[in-house]
């Protein structure tokens, strides 16, 4: 019976003959030049990239990099590389070349590079042992993305074109992405580009910008006769560019332009939950968020006083505050999780949930044209049967949310999920004395606002606002303004995509169940 080698089998061990030469090249290290190797190891729990007597070890950034004995100790290891970082790595006619992002300062990365010699006999194993590293280092996610990148020349103060040159193309052209880049002229501009785009020429749409562009984006998908196909095949990214930068901060964990595009190139296949809102006669879709009363008040309210920085939120938050403002509404909503600890409880059960992309999606052959048909109407329609009402005379803030963070350190929503097919919805009394409403902005930063007596937090597929008693106030889609009128939500389970860290969760913290 033929055997077969080590070497053979695993491309990431040195082709070695002896038990002793095997003492001093475990997994994965292949020699390059005279002196030097470059070695992975084959621990899946560490998940680590180590090297012997060698210029470059590569590791899992969740876990540091832990070296056994070293059995040549004179021999100094003097770079470390996260397989995240990792954006390419070729063999040519007589070298190797590895490119990565290389962290230069706090949250920036740069591309660099390492590049040693080949022997001859070694160019077969070399060959294999690349392809071997660009498994790893891209696991679940796509390579050499074909991506559309549009550019807000208004975003970031007009900084957006600046940082996309020095900061996100460089990383995307070390990945071997496929750039296509145009510049937005005007608003809604994204919208048209969004809807004439050939969804087979693309992967990914890139929005070197606040929020707003990605709102336009998926509208604009969601415009193109062939919709649902489009939303879910065409993944929707943010480079943050803007002054308002959730999408990245949820999917990225990052506001760094540089970090951000590391995360995209290496960012997963995610379905995402999109909601359907119908005002009038229109259908728009929402990706972020649905605010009326002290929230919308306090963003869109506040536009005059930019020059103030984020100061102009607390500002605004506080002035609402002091005149203890009500936001009367009718507000019926179709309640799918009532309590928190159901909620903990749908939340912890996902931690562990690795469910396919497509599972994560609404059932839809993706093929039918348009968006999905409205199962609870518009706002013109008879209200729902299956809709409850709540009481909401003296509403102090209504916000619903798909994403958890609406802002660096404003984790409102603790529980979201991308793609469980639920809004998270939360009620603030307007009522409430000073210092309770005090407390609630001081625990969104700080943590445990989800847990405060005075914030109601239930999960829903669906809702119905509309404001009364006001001749005129705000109600924010996604940060912008629409008209103050009456109008109705609908989730559509993992209608959209974007790109993410993980698959199936965000970059925040998110509920845990409460032991005991």
């Amino acid at each position: 019976m033929a055997t077969t080698s080590l070497a053979d089998s695993d491309p990431f061990v040195d082709p070695v003959n002896t038990a002793s030469d095997r003492v001093y090249t475990e997994a994965w290290t292949l020699p390059v030049g005279k002196t030097f190797a470059m070695r992975t190891s084959q621990d899946e729990r560490r998940a680590i990239a180590v090297a012997f007597y060698l210029p470059v070890r590569c590791f899992d950034a969740k876990s540091p990099p832990q070296i056994e004995a070293d059995p040549f100790p004179e021999a100094k290891t003097t770079q470390a590389i996260p397989f995240f970082n990792i954006l390419w790595a070729e063999l040519s006619d007589f070298d190797i070349t590895v490119q990565y992002a290389k962290l230069t300062a706090k949250n920036v990365v740069r591309v660099a590079s390492v590049n040693y010699l080949v022997e001859k006999p070694q160019r077969s194993y070399a060959r294999s042992w690349v392809a071997k590293l660009l498994d790893r280092a891209y696991g679940e996610s796509q390579r050499k993305k074909r991506i559309k990148v549009l550019i807000n020349p208004f975003g970031g103060s007009g900084s957006a074109q600046k940082w996309y040159l020095r900061d996100i193309e460089p990383i995307f052209a070390a990945a071997r992405c496929e750039i296509d880049v145009e510049r937005t002229l005007y608003q809604g501009h994204a919208v048209e580009i969004a809807e004439k785009l050939d969804i087979e020429a693309y992967d990914v749409i890139a929005s070197c910008s606040g929020d707003g562009l990605p709102h336009e984006v998926f509208n604009g998908l969601g415009k193109k006769p062939d919709a649902t196909k489009a939303l879910s095949k065409v993944a929707v990214v943010q480079l943050p560019c803007g002054t308002g930068n959730a999408m990245s901060w949820n999917l990225n964990g990052t506001g760094s332009t540089s970090m951000a595009a590391l995360c995209v190139v290496k960012g997963i296949r995610t379905p995402l939950d999109l909601t359907s809102i119908t005002q009038g006669d229109r259908r728009t879709l929402s990706f972020l968020s649905q605010s009326l009363g002290i929230v919308a008040e306090v963003d869109l309210g506040t536009e005059h006083l930019r020059w103030m920085g984020s100061a102009r939120f607390t500002y605004g938050f506080l002035v609402r505050v002091l005149r203890k403002t009500v936001y009367p509404c009718d507000l019926w909503v179709k309640i799918d999780i009532p309590t928190k600890g159901a909620i903990r409880e749908h939340y912890r059960n996902e931690l562990t949930n690795h469910a396919l992309v497509e599972e994560r999606r609404d059932s839809d052959d993706g093929e039918s044209p348009g968006l999905p048909e409205l199962q609870y109407g518009s706002i013109t329609s008879s209200l729902p049967s299956t809709f409850t009402s709540i009481p909401s005379s003296k509403v102090g803030n209504f916000y619903a949310g798909n994403m958890a963070l609406m802002a660096p350190g404003a984790n409102f929503f603790p529980a979201t999920l991308p793609s469980d097919g639920h809004l998270d919805l939360i009620t603030v009394g307007g009522d409430i004395s000073r210092h309770s409403a005090i407390q609630c902005f001081l625990a969104v930063e700080k943590g445990g606002f989800f847990d405060l007596p005075q914030v109601n937090y239930r999960k829903i597929s669906g809702y119905r606002i509309i404001p009364r008693e006001q001749k005129g106030g705000y109600i924010s889609i996604d940060g912008e303004r629409v008209p103050f009128e009456g109008f109705q939500a609908e989730v559509h389970r993992g209608l959209g995509t974007v790109l993410s860290k993980t698959g199936h969760l965000y970059e925040a913290d998110g509920v845990v169940p409460k032991s005991g």
